[in-house]
């Protein structure tokens, strides 16, 4: 994405002429449109889009929001809208497990992904030590039974502080309850060691191992009030045999989930992600 372009995400109720209208709308105003691609889902009859153009307006922000308004109100469309050059900042929650904490830091290091790493959160120190290296904050919020409404606020305010709009579950070993996700203000994406919906909850290696199967796989979803029920973003699998360990399992899975769970919040940070009836309208 250029600097200077426009995002927008539309979904609404099918009608014709949605997409006549709005590419005529950025064409009178000087507008070049770089991708524009939709969808429509015919049981349902809505209509989804994703367009991106390059503005002439010496302010995209202010074109920005004179498209919200138009796709709103005379288009009747659900509209997000965001310019290319913006950085969102991003929390990485994170237990004990490293490879996709490591992973997912090195991405945004090398620019790979369109976002800032704010700050790491973890409910243990292990990886205090490698956060400090990377030179990112790290904050210490220990979690119990007993302490996790009071744990969860202290995110909060941290997540608050650091004016973070995504945050990303690198394994992070914690069941976010409904009252974090509906207060917090920002998406949470988690990676499942596993082929959601199959071998859901703990050990899934281990599900998988003993039931013989085939595939293994890793699922990267927003993360919801329901554990591991969230709409999915990505998913991909490798091929296992007979051969194959649980161990062997777990190597393999880990390559997976780094993978999957970067190319989720690479697409989510790039507005390639519509939500709709706990499903996700994906545009590549």
């Amino acid at each position: 994405m250029e600097t200077g372009s426009i995002i927008a995400l539309l979904s609404g109720p099918d009608q014709p002429g949605l997409v006549s209208r709005v590419s005529s709308w950025i064409f009178l105003r000087g507008g070049n449109i770089k991708h524009a691609d939709q969808h429509k889902d015919t049981e349902a009859n809505i209509f989804f889009q994703r367009v991106e153009w390059l503005s002439s307006d010496s302010d995209p922000a202010a074109e920005a929001e004179a498209f919200q308004r138009f796709a709103s109100d005379e288009l009747g469309m659900e509209v997000q809208v965001a310019l290319s050059n913006e950085r969102p900042k991003v929390a990485l929650f994170v237990s004990k497990f490293d490879h996709c904490f490591h992973d997912t830091i090195l991405r945004f290091k090398s620019g790979e992904m369109f976002g800032q790493l704010a700050c790491i959160i973890s409910n243990h120190t292990d990886l205090l030590a490698a956060s400090q290296s990377y030179g990112i904050p790290f904050y210490h919020v220990p979690v119990t039974a007993e302490t996790k409404e009071e744990a969860e606020n202290r995110q909060i305010e941290i997540v608050e502080k650091e004016d973070v709009k995504l945050i990303v579950m690198a394994r992070y070993m914690q069941v976010l309850s409904e009252r974090f996700l509906q207060t917090v203000g920002s998406p949470v994406i988690n990676i499942h060691h596993s082929f959601l919906p199959a071998f859901a909850g703990g050990r899934p290696y281990h599900q998988a191992h003993s039931r013989g199967v085939k595939l293994i796989g890793a699922t990267a979803h927003y993360a919801t009030a329901d554990l591991d029920e969230g709409p999915i973003i990505h998913q991909d699998v490798t091929r296992i045999n007979h051969r194959n360990s649980v161990q062997d399992l777990i190597r393999k899975g880990r390559d997976l989930e780094k993978s999957v769970f970067a190319q989720a919040i690479r697409l989510h940070l790039e507005n390639r992600i519509l939500v709709y009836n706990n499903k996700t309208v994906v545009f590549d």
